[in-house]
């Protein structure tokens, strides 16, 4: 059978990443039609609403514009996320903080990890990158100047879940002909081999396609109501499994910090992440270790008021994936696929991921659909994989033992295998490009480099030579005079972002 209907189950930011994934991928492709349903009646979970660097190669792909994007999303830049308290106050101080910078380490040519172990006398991040300071500075990662998607700096964003869903369907509506469709499912037909044959909705009647894509969020209605794929747990080495979340609204004068602030607490920890008008603020937490009374307490404490003057949300996490993404005519998507919590902005992250590359891959008929199946499958357990034991890595190095969430991550029964193996290399060598083999990891090489030793990982220093150590110190001193200029030379973050809202950026 040839796949000539696909239809998309669930909008949000998921269903429309994917309804742009495929509508580009298909746009000369007059004989596929893409669909998408949706109730409406369900609203955006909006879970932490932060991306990472890879999502502006997706919008410049799908011909938005990032001026529209940032004016009409409420966007803010993200260049890193600054993780706070994640050590031990009495080591490491109190407030201590490292960046997860999204700007690579060691721009200028030598990579001055050896330089950092050896002497370890100024944060990581500082030492190897300008973006550390530029951060700290409340710098943007761009000047107005900067064409569009285009900066002087590595940069992602924040933005608001609910309005982001909405540009991303009024792109895929009026760029790529998408079909939208406001129906509830009221039930899920299949056939005898048991495929999905049809959605039987409550005011459109039977609607069929060949080819359904599962976006319907933790309901999981496809591929977990209908066609029963096992979920893979992964609680017992992922422990934070509920949230609050809050919108806090902040002054028009207040200053943005262009990075996500992660800070950690005796169970879990805290993104606060700006918006122009509003923060939105999450308590992760272990109901293992904490209870919903005491955490709604912790969070109101990080506020400095009563977090029951606002509307918040309790949000249970179901921590794992799916065995199987493509499953007879079925690919799950978004939290349909799975969920590991909102560190490192995960979920948006994978999602795109998942889309671009069944869009680009996209089978022609059943029989390419059943040997695409096993290669995707495989490919992405393998990345939910990495991103398992990346997410672990921030727990397990914690060197806190002030309660015992913090002292039962670091159990050699609770971390990953790949990741154990991989911090004993660690300790002898630092990490280099080729320990990530695969072009499947999600988090590379940088990724690593800045949480490790962000949180002061134990590898022993190697032996260099003195004229080695000369290069890495007069690069180290071009890297310090490069964020200097860079912090006099670029506008403060809420200036930038208020000069495109009034006169745009210039287009590629």
């Amino acid at each position: 059978m040839d796949i000539k209907r696909i239809l998309i189950l669930g909008g949000g930011t998921a269903g429309w990443l994917a309804a742009n994934h495929l509508g580009k991928a298909l746009e000369h492709r007059q004989d596929v039609s893409v669909m998408l349903v949706e109730s409406p009646d369900i609203p955006i979970i909006g879970v932490g609403e932060g991306t990472v660097p890879a999502i502006r190669q997706s919008l410049k792909r799908f011909g938005i514009s990032e001026s529209e994007f940032i004016r009409q999303c409420d966007v803010t830049f993200k260049q890193s996320i600054k993780f706070v308290n994640w050590m031990d106050k009495d080591r490491h101080g109190a407030e201590n903080f490292y960046h997860h910078l999204f700007d690579m380490p060691s721009p200028l040519g030598e990579d001055l990890t050896q330089h950092w172990l050896a002497n370890r006398q100024q944060a990581y991040g500082d030492l190897v990158s300008p973006q550390h300071k530029v951060c700290e500075a409340g710098r943007a990662p761009k000047r107005i100047t900067h064409s569009e998607y285009e900066g002087a700096l590595g940069y992602a964003y924040h933005l608001n879940a609910a309005k982001f869903a909405k540009l991303l369907a009024d792109n895929a509506i009026r760029r790529f002909n998408v079909e939208h469709i406001k129906a509830k499912v009221c039930e899920v037909m299949l056939k005898d081999n048991g495929e999905i044959a049809s959605l039987e909705t409550d005011n459109r009647g039977s609607i069929s396609a060949d080819f359904y894509i599962d976006c319907s969020g933790f309901e999981s209605l496809l591929i977990d109501k209908t066609l029963k794929v096992p979920f893979v747990d992964k609680s017992h080495q992922l422990f934070a499994d509920k949230a609050i979340a809050v919108q806090v609204p902040i002054g028009e004068e207040e200053a943005i910090p262009p990075y996500t602030l992660a800070t950690a607490h005796q169970a879990g920890w805290i993104w606060d992440i700006a918006l122009t008008h509003r923060r939105g603020v999450g308590f992760v937490y272990s109901s293992k270790y904490m209870d919903d009374a005491m955490a709604l307490k912790k969070l109101s404490h990080y506020l400095g008021q009563d977090v029951a003057q606002y509307q918040y949300r309790v949000l249970p996490m179901k921590l794992g994936y799916r065995r199987e993404f493509l499953h007879k005519n079925c690919l799950a998507l978004g939290l349909a696929q799975g969920f590991l919590e909102p560190l490192e902005a995960t979920s948006i992250l994978l999602t795109d991921f998942a889309a671009g590359y069944i869009a680009n891959r996209l089978p022609k008929d059943s029989e390419a659909l059943a040997l695409l199946a096993e290669q995707f499958n495989r490919v992405m357990t393998y990345a939910w994989e990495r991103v398992v034991e990346f997410i672990k890595m921030h727990y397990c190095l914690s060197d806190r033992s002030d309660s015992a969430f913090w002292v039962d991550n670091r159990d050699p029964a609770t971390i990953p295998c790949e990741l154990n193996s991989r911090l004993k290399l660690w300790r002898d060598h630092a990490p280099i490009r080729q320990d990530f083999f695969s072009k499947f990891e999600v988090f590379d090489l940088e990724n690593y480099l800045y949480v490790l030793y962000g949180m002061h990982y134990p590898t022993n220093t190697q032996v260099a030579s003195e004229q080695q150590r000369e290069a890495w110190q007069v690069q180290g001193k071009q890297i310090a005079n490069l964020a200097e200029h860079l912090v006099n030379e670029l506008p403060a973050h809420r200036d930038l972002l208020e000069k495109i809202a009034k006169y745009g950026m210039q287009r590629c």
